[in-house]
């Protein structure tokens, strides 16, 4: 199975990246790819839907952590949303990301966001 990788942008400087299939060591690198080409610098949210993403090896972690670690330089954030499942499950087992980057849905994400942006304003 392929890797489907769609791209959305609901605001200016926030990207969503819906991923459709499985992240292995074949589809990894052309994850890696996409994200390299397309993650610029005036990017400060990115959102990884993982709903449709059936299966995740090490590889895939590995793309993840890169990306985290990329956004982490640039002070941006990065949000898991909408984990099958199975995903989840690995992301249980491995710690791969903080439980504070892991959400049910965009709409709790939103929830959360609109939280913190009212805290500073306070």
């Amino acid at each position: 199975m392929t890797l489907e990788i769609s791209l959305e942008s609901s605001e200016p400087n926030t990207m969503c990246l819906i991923l459709d299939g499985k992240l292995d060591t074949i589809t990894a690198p052309e994850l890696d790819q996409f994200i390299s080409h397309n993650l610029n610098r005036q990017i400060e949210t990115l959102v990884l839907d993982l709903q449709k993403l059936s299966f995740v090896s090490s590889a895939g972690l590995r793309i993840f952590a890169k990306t985290r670690k990329i956004m982490k330089s640039r002070d941006g954030k990065i949000w898991f949303v909408n984990l099958s499942p199975q995903v989840q499950k690995v992301f249980d087992i491995v710690k791969a990301v903080p439980v504070s980057e892991v959400f049910q849905d965009p709409k709790e994400l939103d929830a959360y966001l609109a939280t913190l942006q009212n805290k500073a304003v306070e």
